[in-house]
């Protein structure tokens, strides 16, 4: 790079220090992909961005146009704005669209036009908090956000109805609880999720705890892991009573008894999963590999790392890693990840692995013996994953009394209350009752369960909260059911509440009726599956009106009871023995009736 000569008296020592200043100006601009002309092309991206720019940069050289993300995260990257966050902060002004992505890495979203706030997602490894944690969460959303928290499907924390001007003070106050939003949300790898009764329970084979924390630090300690073509999951599963629903995640690490014999070293390994994604239909596929659970970080960076060179960063909906398996297939994607492990995977025949433990779907309510002699986890039963600030330290007041400290979160949108001795149950049951929560669910109630919707999410249909809450007020006192059923109700095509793998699963859409006129409404389907019963549902209604939701969720309940082949069978295995036309007549008889 040649550097014009200096017309201005300086002293050469002078001359040179410009000179060489103006060259590391340039060569930094050019690094960050700002600079312009031969520079750019020729030269290499430096620094813990390069990885995303030269990926960037591949695709601009086969004439691809980046996605409006990419451009923006290539323009400035989030961490490097954060004097404008504070500043809008200060100002109390919403951000620009391009700073709304951008402030995501941060972990909060501007939610407008449904609220004219941000919401803020924490990261809370494998769903763990001390109870001081939940208590300080509640102080600062009494006197920050909106007076409540919810629980989502990630055993996570969101908080919301956030002014502008508290946006830096409460991701601060977050950090200064010991806890972080960082990565929560835009083209990051997610809060990692692991089995909620992790070091607790009786029939579990791995502990998740160790390794679900040692992922979730090296994400926050690496910045090159910022900055994917598109958002990541990753769970581990430690074989416990309360599912994870690690089938659903990019990663699934799930525990399994590998038997002698078969050329490795006999014991508990994770069997790796990938592509899981059920909001486009998938699952993780699982082959025969396994992972050592000490080796489970360095996999799965790994897995990240051939993510962000082949991830597509032109089409935000073809961005996940499903769709680079589906395009290089798993063979051709595995085979890269060994090359970067500079190791070939272990392998093992389906017959090396032992039958693992059924996982329970009442385990996440009510009191279960833990491992610990005279102790147990009373799971609380939360309307749709809600809680006021005064419950919130109500809970951590008992947890602390009368508990080990800890609260739990569970995907299934509610918590447990571990380390509670046997003496204690009853005044811990007294407890949680007089702030107005609940440690029994019915069946209809303890498998509910929502997303945001449309009072707090622009990309809703519906407002599925207050839709799920009708669902269960109308029909508990009219089905008497005796079996567990998922009821998941989801907004859009996101699918945070994960509908297609639900007994009964609804997806908001407008419904016409008229040729001008929509009203709030739901695609319903039937049969969907998880864990060994994993598997898409099938659509029974198009075009349900919110209002009918209620009649026609108990008309498929009562036609479960009535027709079920013996008391044993499942809602599952009813709604998969009968077609969409067959479940809509035998519902209907009953509605009808």
């Amino acid at each position: 790079m040649k550097i014009e000569t200096l017309s201005v008296d300086f002293t050469d020592e002078q001359k040179r220090y410009l000179e060489g200043f103006t060259t590391g100006l340039q060569i930094s601009r050019v690094g960050r992909g700002l600079g312009g002309g031969a520079g750019k092309a020729n030269a290499e991206p430096v620094g813990p961005d390069a990885v995303h720019i030269k990926a960037q940069d591949k695709l601009i050289a086969s004439g691809k146009k980046l996605a409006d993300q990419e451009k923006i995260k290539r323009d400035e990257h989030p961490f490097d704005a954060y004097p404008r966050l504070r500043q809008q902060a200060h100002d109390n002004t919403p951000p620009t669209p391009a700073d709304n992505f951008r402030w995501r890495y941060y972990g909060i979203f501007y939610v407008a036009p449904t609220q004219d706030s941000y919401m803020c997602r924490l990261r809370i490894p494998n769903g763990i908090m001390k109870h001081w944690q939940l208590s300080g969460l509640a102080d600062l959303a009494d006197e920050l956000c909106g007076p409540y928290s919810h629980v989502t499907t990630r055993a996570n924390l969101q908080l919301r109805e956030i002014p502008p001007k508290h946006a830096v003070k409460l991701i601060e106050g977050i950090q200064d609880l010991g806890l972080c939003s960082r990565g929560s949300g835009a083209d990051n790898i997610r809060n990692v999720t692991g089995t909620p009764t992790a070091g607790i329970d009786p029939q579990e084979i791995i502990d998740t705890r160790p390794y679900a924390r040692e992922w979730h630090y090296h994400i926050l300690n690496d910045r090159s892991l910022y900055g994917l073509p598109r958002k990541f999951n990753v769970a581990f599963d430690g074989a416990g009573r309360i599912a994870v629903l690690e089938e659903t995640n990019d990663i699934a690490f799930t525990a399994y008894g590998v038997r002698d014999g078969f050329g490795v070293e006999p014991g508990v390994w994770f069997r790796l999963g990938l592509g899981g994604i059920t909001g486009h239909k998938d699952f993780a596929k699982y082959s025969g590999i396994i992972v050592k659970p000490e080796q489970a970080t360095a996999v799965a960076d790994a897995i990240v790392r051939v993510f962000i060179d082949h991830g597509d960063r032109t089409n935000r909906n073809k961005a996940r890693l499903k769709y680079v398996l589906d395009a290089m297939g798993h063979d051709g994607f595995l085979k890269l990840v060994e090359e970067r492990l500079k190791t070939p995977f272990t392998r093992v025949p389906e017959e090396a692995f032992a039958p693992r433990p059924a996982a329970d779907r009442m385990a996440h309510v009510g009191v279960h013996k833990q491992k610990q002699d005279g102790l147990n986890w009373i799971g609380v039963s939360l309307p749709l994953g809600k809680l006021t600030c005064d419950q919130m330290r109500g809970l951590a007041k008992v947890s602390r009394d009368l508990g080990d400290g800890e609260i739990r979160l569970t995907v299934w949108q509610n918590l447990l209350m571990s380390g509670v001795r046997d003496e204690n149950v009853e005044l811990a049951i007294a407890a949680i009752k007089q702030i107005g929560l609940a440690v029994e669910a019915s069946h209809i109630r303890a498998g509910l369960i929502a997303c945001t919707g449309n009072a707090g999410c622009r990309f809703a249909a519906s407002d599925t909260k207050r839709s799920a809450a009708e669902i269960a007020d109308w029909c508990e006192p009219r089905v008497a059911m005796d079996k567990p059923v998922n009821i998941h109700v989801t907004g859009c095509h996101h699918s945070c509440a994960q509908h297609y793998i639900s007994d009964i699963g609804l997806i908001g859409a407008r419904v016409p009726v008229n040729d001008e006129d929509t009203v709030e409404g739901y695609h319903l389907f039937t049969g969907g599956g998880f864990g060994p019963d994993a598997d898409v549902g099938q659509e029974v209604y198009h075009d349900l009106k919110a209002e009918d939701a209620p009649k026609t969720v108990e008309g498929l309940l009562k036609a479960y009871i009535a027709h079920r082949s013996s008391p044993d069978e499942t809602f599952l295995s009813f709604a998969r023995r009968h077609d969409g036309e067959t479940l809509r007549k035998l519902a209907d008889a009953e509605v009808s009736a």
